[in-house]
């Protein structure tokens, strides 16, 4: 979910580039991206919780990750960015009304694709530390008896 801010500011930073007006149909894209974005998210998360529970060291799993699902990422990403290049660049009438709901998605998945790869794994990371912390800082201390301090 981290990613879906990233998304939107990759849409809106679309619309500015190609210079349209943010409409309900630039929602409407904005709405599809943080589906695909959270997909993209997922998969890199699932990943790494597999490989936790087979007892890898956590910044192995992270890196490993990052590498092991660079390439579905991207081809999402790829897929989705040239598949709406037609409509984007298309400049019929009928079709006008639809070129903000492409820009949201197309720009938006792109710029959140590049933040997924290096923003979900170092937040994974510092969630974990900070689990670890919390876990440190409420630890009971070992209660010392009278016979083992003697």
């Amino acid at each position: 979910m981290s990613a879906i801010p990233f998304g939107i500011i990759g849409a809106v930073l679309g619309h500015i580039i190609l210079g349209y007006d943010l409409s309900l149909l630039s929602s409407f894209g904005i709405v599809a991206l943080s589906g695909i974005v959270v997909n993209d998210s997922l998969i890199m998360i699932d990943l790494i919780n597999r490989e936790r529970r087979e007892g890898i060291p956590l910044a192995q799993v992270i890196r490993d990750s990052a590498v092991r699902r660079f390439r579905p990422i991207m081809l999402t990403t790829l897929t989705t960015c040239l598949g709406l290049a037609p409509m984007i660049l298309e400049k019929s009438l009928q079709a006008k009304f639809l070129v903000p709901m492409a820009v949201s998605l197309a720009f938006g998945v792109a710029f959140a694709t590049m933040i997924t790869l290096v923003l979900v794994p170092s937040l994974y990371r510092i969630v974990e530390d900070i689990k670890f912390f919390i876990a440190w800082l409420f630890a009971k201390p070992q209660e010392q008896t009278m016979d083992s301090a003697a």
